[in-house]
């Protein structure tokens, strides 16, 4: 993507009403909305999040399948969900928003017990070891996942990655937290839930198309 295509979309940002851009700051020192998301959407629905969104198609087909559930698309890439952003303001989906500000800080933007779900949807799965404290289901995450989590909560992480399957997997072994549900190949499972495979991105269909497994774990967290 060129520059001026980039500065661009970080303007029409700007002008979106479902776009929160706030500073590192401004997350560090006391977010306005931490606690208070269920005023910003006017509704006392569920809120589910999506981390490292992308450009957003996920939360917005999320946001069309369940209308009574809001979404948060959460990504540091403005110029990406921007145009998820643009779709659902389109289409006039008003239980769909997006926030810019990196994952890591997502327990100074949500209160304790404020979330209802955590979508992972094809994040990188940071195979090397150096790059381990990036990968979104390492233990501290999975810590920041249950702070924000409702106790019925859950998380979903969806992945071509049979490493990052196999982590997870391990990892929550280890820990003794709850499985709800786990596969490797979820379109050949014969039995998959319905909501691990009504919605593809862009990329999971190329992925089926060359016959790529796509493996599927929706747990919840112990601590």
């Amino acid at each position: 993507m060129g520059s001026k295509n980039k500065l661009k979309r970080f303007k029409e940002n700007e002008s979106f009403e479902n776009v929160i851009q706030p500073s590192r700051e401004e997350v560090l020192k006391g977010f306005a909305l931490k606690g208070k998301w269920q005023a910003f959407f006017k509704n006392s629905n569920p809120i589910v999040l999506e981390l490292g969104c992308g450009k957003g198609e996920y939360s917005v087909s999320l946001a069309e399948k369940y209308p009574s559930k809001n979404f948060i698309g959460i990504d540091i890439k403005g110029a990406r969900f921007w145009r998820g952003a643009k779709t659902a303001l389109e289409k006039n989906y008003g239980n769909v928003a997006f926030l810019r500000t990196q994952i890591e800080l997502i327990d100074h933007c949500f209160e304790k017990n404020e979330v209802s779900e955590i979508w992972i949807t094809f994040p990188d799965p940071q195979i090397k070891y150096k790059r381990t404290k990036h990968r979104l289901i390492t233990k501290p995450f999975l810590e920041k996942y249950q702070l924000l989590l409702k106790p019925e909560g859950h998380v979903h992480l969806k992945t071509d990655s049979e490493f990052l399957h196999g982590y997870l997997l391990g990892l929550l072994h280890e820990g003794e937290h709850e499985i709800l549900y786990a596969h490797h190949d979820i379109y050949n499972s014969g039995g998959s839930p319905e909501e691990a495979t009504e919605i593809q991105t862009f990329y999971e269909k190329q992925y089926l198309e060359h016959n790529k497994a796509i493996t599927y774990v929706r747990f919840r967290t112990n601590y």
